[in-house]
């Protein structure tokens, strides 16, 4: 009889492949975990290399520059207000964390930000805000120097009314003006300060009486209308005498600084940036015109943040305005070139070689600064384009020839007559505007000059007189109410 020993099966050996396999997974794991613990980069994860953070009046920025694109998630949570990002393929780091610090107490619209890592590949950053915005979160593509971009815009849900915020801030002047006693009648100052100004004028008619504007046209009512001028005896035409001086009402001057926030504009070989240049000059050139009884004036910005162009156009015309003056600071290739040029729109092509590349430069602003176009904005885009007069680029020309003559009496000039081309932020349809190119930023010499404070504000007086000149030659037609 066979030993029960022998009845028994025979061992089987274990499945050394499926061990191994366990095994190799559990390492896998364990080294996700730990590399999720200590906030190791998991293989292809982006990686942050900038934060960056504009705060605005009319809205707040927030940019995150990675080196290659990344998926993301966003929404808006009401009660209290916050804006939530899910970042997909990105791992927490000190980077994003800088965002944090960043927020100050005086965001119009940020109260803090929030980062965690939500789960593993997957930042979730969370945007309390001080109020209901209507926000935009979208992707830029490599330009310019930066790489893929992350934005984020917080833009109220009412927006700001620039018409609004003009007649506040003349008001303010008003009545910081009637404690030192202004005569109550507004257009008897307006008449009596340009009485006094053309009384000192060199050539004044004798007895202190105003001598007549040349009118040489007569004043643009942004229809391209203009009245017969008045007949001299005999059946010539000349211009008569005037009771009252050239300029009888308010005028608004829109001052547009260039560029602004993610778009720093050209840069020169010490770092100057022209965003940073224009915006001193404009806010010279805005207490210059301020200070002026029958003048007022309104910044398309007043801080270091993007405006598309479309919307430098569209507050222009918000706030009524009489002329539009964008200031840049010029750039080449070579730093030889120099000195100061005056632009218009063109309905026919660019005037020159030179002038349409400087247009397509300036109007690759948004590409850079960064904008989502929707399609009614295209369309009103388009419809700018196709208003644009005859008559506007007529008076742009005759502005931009009466600053390019103050600007050569301040220096050289790198173009002697005004150039056209097919500016974006010239379109406003029923305003004289035109581009100044104040200096070639690129131009070391000229650099250094625009960065001068003394010099920044020459610049202005010399746009300012050429305002005036333009005015005293071609007066504003009727407008509504002058205050």
């Amino acid at each position: 009889m066979a030993d029960d020993d022998d009845r028994r099966p025979a061992p089987v050996a274990p499945d050394t492949s499926r061990r191994d396999a366990l095994a190799a997974g559990l390492r896998v794991a364990a080294a996700g975990v730990a590399a999720f613990a200590l906030h190791i980069p998991l293989a292809g994860a982006a990686t942050i290399v900038a934060v960056r953070l504009w705060p605005a009046k009319d809205y707040t920025r927030v940019t995150l520059e990675l080196d290659e694109a990344l998926r993301f998630d966003w929404q808006r949570v009401p009660d209290p207000e916050r804006l939530v990002v899910d970042l997909e393929g990105i791992e927490l780091d000190g980077a994003i964390r800088e965002l944090v610090a960043k927020v100050q107490p005086n965001d119009p619209y940020i109260r803090q930000v929030r980062v965690g890592q939500f789960r593993p590949g997957v930042v979730r950053l969370v945007l309390d805000l001080k109020v209901a915005t209507e926000p935009q979160v979208f992707r830029l593509a490599p330009v310019a120097g930066y790489r893929h971009r992350l934005v984020m815009d917080l833009r109220p849900l009412v927006p700001p009314d620039p018409l609004a915020e003009l007649i506040d801030s003349w008001e303010k002047r008003q009545q910081a003006a009637t404690h030192a006693g202004p005569p109550a009648d507004p257009i008897g100052a307006i008449a009596q300060a340009a009485e006094a100004r053309e009384r000192s004028r060199p050539g004044a008619a004798p007895g202190g009486a105003p001598e007549p504007p040349p009118l040489v046209q007569a004043p643009f009512d942004g229809a391209g209308t203009r009245p017969s001028p008045p007949a001299r005896a005999g059946g010539q035409n000349a211009p008569a005498a005037p009771t009252r001086p050239a300029v009888t009402r308010l005028v608004t001057i829109a001052i547009d600084p260039g560029h602004g926030g993610e778009d720093p504009g050209a840069i020169g070989s010490r770092g100057t940036q022209e965003k940073d240049v224009v915006l001193r000059v404009a806010r010279h050139l805005r207490e210059r015109i301020d200070a002026e009884p029958d003048m007022r004036s309104f910044l398309t910005r007043d801080g270091d943040f993007f405006v598309p162009l479309n919307e430098r156009v569209r507050k222009a015309r918000a706030v009524q305005a009489d002329l539009f003056v964008s200031i840049h600071a010029d750039a080449f290739v070579e730093p030889h070139a120099r000195g100061a040029s005056v632009y218009a729109l063109s309905d026919r092509g660019a005037s020159s070689t030179a002038a349409r590349w400087l247009a397509r430069k300036e109007n690759s602003s948004d590409l850079v600064g960064g904008v989502k176009l929707r399609l009614r904005d295209r369309e009103v885009v388009q419809v700018l384009l196709d208003l644009s007069t005859r008559s506007q680029i007529e008076h742009s020309r005759r502005l931009g020839g009466s600053v390019l003559a103050a600007l050569g009496n301040l220096g050289r000039l790198h173009k002697p007559q005004v150039e056209q081309a097919g500016f974006a932020v010239l379109k406003a349809p029923d305003i004289p505007s035109i581009l100044v190119e104040t200096a070639f930023i690129s131009n070391p010499e000229e650099e250094a000059r625009l960065a001068d404070g003394a010099y920044q504000a020459k610049l202005a007086d010399a746009i300012f007189e050429g305002i005036r000149s333009y005015f005293r030659r071609w007066p504003p037609g009727p407008k509504g109410d002058p205050a």
